[in-house]
C-alpha cells in the first residue's frame, strides 16, 4: 500500500472585542490551529517524474553492464576457439607433411636409381649418378679392377674376366702400375701368391703382346732381375705368360700358362654405362 501524503496548513481565526464579564485583551484576539490532513495514494497512479527517471536510468545501466559482459564473454570464447582452431590446422598441416616425407622416402627407398627407359638403343651416354663400377669392382683412372682370389690357369682367369664383360689387365702406364702394386700389398698371403695379368708370348716365344693384340712397350716394362727367364723346371714349353704381386715397383715375372694364380680383371667405366643401358632397354620392352 501506498505511503499516504500528509499536508499541514495554518488557520488563522479572530474575536471580535464585546462587554464581558470577562476581562479581554484590548486588541483582537488571534488564534491559530494547525491542521493535519492525510492524502492516500490512490492505486494506479503515477510516481513522481524525478523518482520514474531514476529508475529508468538505473535499468539502462543495468542493462548496459550486462550487455558489455556478455560481450566480453563472447569475445573471449571466440579468441580461445580461434587459437585453438589455428593450433588444429598447423597439427594437421605439420601431420600431413611428415606423411607426405614419409611417403616420399619410401617411394625413393623402393625405386632403383639410374633407371633410364628407352625404346632403342641410343649411344652410351655416362651418367655421373651411377656408380662407376659394379659390386667388387675398383674404380681407377677411368677403369674398373676385380681382384680374383680363385686360383686358375692362365687361359682360365681370362674366361673368368670374359664372362664378367671385361679382360685380364693390360698396363699401359707407370701410374696404373703403381695404383696395382699398391692394391696387390694386402692381398697376397705369401711370396707365390701371385697375378695373372693379360700380357703373353706364346703365339712366338719373345714377341710379347698384351690380350687387346697390342705389343708390348719395352720403354715402358716392370719386369724384375733377370726377367723374363723362360724357366723350364716346371714345364718344358717353358713360362710364356706373365704374372705379378711382388712388393716393388718392378714386379713382373713370367711364369707357366698353366700354373693355377689369382688374376687382375679389367674393363671400362663406359662398358658399365652400356650394360645398364641394355639392361634398361630390355626391361623396358
Amino acid at each position: 500500500m501506498a505511503e499516504a501524503e500528509v499536508l499541514y496548513s495554518d488557520i488563522k481565526f479572530t474575536r471580535a472585542r464585546g462587554n464581558t464579564d470577562v476581562a479581554t485583551p484590548s486588541t483582537d484576539e488571534t488564534t491559530y490551529s494547525e491542521v493535519k490532513i492525510s492524502k492516500t495514494q490512490r492505486p494506479g497512479s503515477k510516481q513522481p517524474a524525478a523518482s520514474n527517471r531514476r529508475s529508468g536510468v538505473t535499468s539502462e545501466r543495468v542493462a548496459l553492464l550486462v550487455l558489455s559482459v556478455l560481450l566480453a564473454a563472447a569475445v573471449t570464447a571466440l579468441g580461445v576457439t580461434l587459437y585453438k582452431n589455428t593450433q588444429t590446422i598447423k597439427s594437421l598441416q605439420k601431420l600431413q607433411e611428415e606423411r607426405e616425407a614419409k611417403h616420399l622416402t619410401e617411394i625413393l627407398s623402393k625405386t632403383e636409381p639410374c633407371k633410364v627407359e628407352q625404346t632403342s638403343k641410343p649411344p652410351p651416354v655416362r651418367n655421373e649418378t651411377c656408380p662407376r663400377c659394379e659390386d667388387g669392382w675398383e674404380p681407377h683412372g677411368g677403369k674398373c679392377y676385380f681382384f680374383s682370389s680363385v686360383t686358375l690357369t692362365w687361359d682360365q682367369s681370362r674366361t673368368q674376366c670374359t664372362s664378367m664383360r671385361g679382360d685380364l689387365v693390360v698396363i699401359n702406364n707407370r701410374e696404373e702400375q703403381e695404383f696395382l702394386e699398391c692394391r696387390l700389398r694386402g692381398k697376397m698371403n705369401n711370396p707365390e701368391d701371385k697375378f695373372w695379368i693379360g700380357l703373353t708370348d706364346s703365339k712366338n716365344e719373345g714377341e710379347w703382346l698384351w690380350v687387346d693384340n697390342t705389343q708390348l712397350d719395352t720403354s715402358l716394362t716392370f719386369w724384375r732381375h733377370r726377367e723374363p727367364d723362360n724357366w723350364r723346371g716346371l714345364n718344358s714349353d717353358g713360362e710364356d705368360c706373365v704374372r705379378m704381386g711382388e712388393e716393388d715397383l718392378e714386379s713382373w715375372v713370367d711364369g707357366s700358362c698353366e700354373s693355377p694364380q689369382k688374376s687382375i680383371c679389367e674393363k671400362s667405366e663406359i662398358q658399365l654405362d652400356q650394360i645398364e643401358l641394355e639392361s634398361s632397354a630390355t626391361f623396358t620392352n
